[in-house]
């Protein structure tokens, strides 16, 4: 027979395993990247440097903004200086394709690097060295916000290369509404970042319906129509669980990812 003594020093026990759980999650949510998700449901949620909060209007309306990546160096020691980003080697008049290999069909588009030299550059540093072959396709939202995102080698949403790249193209999408949003259309290729300006790193999202997002987060392509229903039957099949956010039903997984020159 159990004691009490005995009973009490095992639910503290098991207090203190829930407790240390707790933390734990908390620590890996903190290293997630985040997009907002705008849905019927008011969220709130902080996440460490990478934040996900949701404000109320006026009109009673929840409003939602979003930080979209970790930063690259989150991995590193507080005394590692992050990397910096490649050297400049594409011809900043050409147009590059960026081609992926995935479990649920290639996806493809271009790049064109008149208008953001500093991606396609990083891009095809990062796809020449083999950065992304393997890796998984992370993060799907559904609801106002609907990408699916990819580019993370940990697969965690905390991983990067090691440096970052300033934001490129943002005006393209054009001038931001009262409530500092733009559309970023179906197909839309952007950067993920940490909410901050210039923090983009090897992470990218993949946008399958019209969002809403604050214009920060840098376009550099558009998928074409095969590769859009590639994405579009991912994100119809919804979020493992249930969720509004998380790992994606079809797991995606990229076997290849090249850049080259067209």
């Amino acid at each position: 027979m159990v004691s009490s003594d005995q009973r009490r020093r095992q639910l503290a026990r098991e207090k203190y395993e829930r407790q240390q759980r707790r933390r734990e999650e908390a620590r890996r949510r903190s290293r997630r990247l985040m997009l907002s998700i705008a849905s019927a449901v008011a969220v709130v949620a902080v996440i460490g440097g990478a934040t996900y909060f949701a404000t109320r209007g006026d009109d009673g309306k929840d409003k939602t903004d979003a930080a979209a990546s970790q930063s690259p160096s989150a991995e590193a020691s507080p005394t590692e200086k992050p990397k910096p980003e490649p050297p400049m080697k594409i011809d900043k008049k050409a147009r590059y394709e960026m081609s992926l290999k995935t479990s649920q069909g290639d996806i493809a588009f271009t790049m064109d690097a008149s208008k953001t030299p500093h991606t396609t550059n990083s891009f095809k540093s990062l796809a020449d060295k083999k950065f992304f072959d393997g890796t998984t396709c992370h993060r799907l939202t559904v609801g106002n916000v609907s990408v699916l995102q990819c580019g993370d080698p940990t697969g965690a949403g905390s991983g990067g290369p090691g440096y970052t790249i300033p934001d490129e193209n943002l005006t393209t999408l054009g001038k931001a509404d009262k409530d500092g949003y733009v559309v970023y259309p179906a197909g839309t290729v952007a950067m993920a970042n940490t909410g901050q300006p210039h923090s983009g790193g090897s992470q990218f999202f993949l946008v399958y319906k019209d969002s809403k997002l604050p214009p920060a987060y840098t376009p550099f392509g558009t998928l074409d129509e095969k590769s859009l229903k590639v994405v579009q039957a991912v994100g119809e099949a919804g979020v493992e669980g249930g969720a509004p956010e998380g790992a994606p039903k079809k797991a995606v997984k990229i076997a290849k990812l090249t850049v080259d020159k067209v």
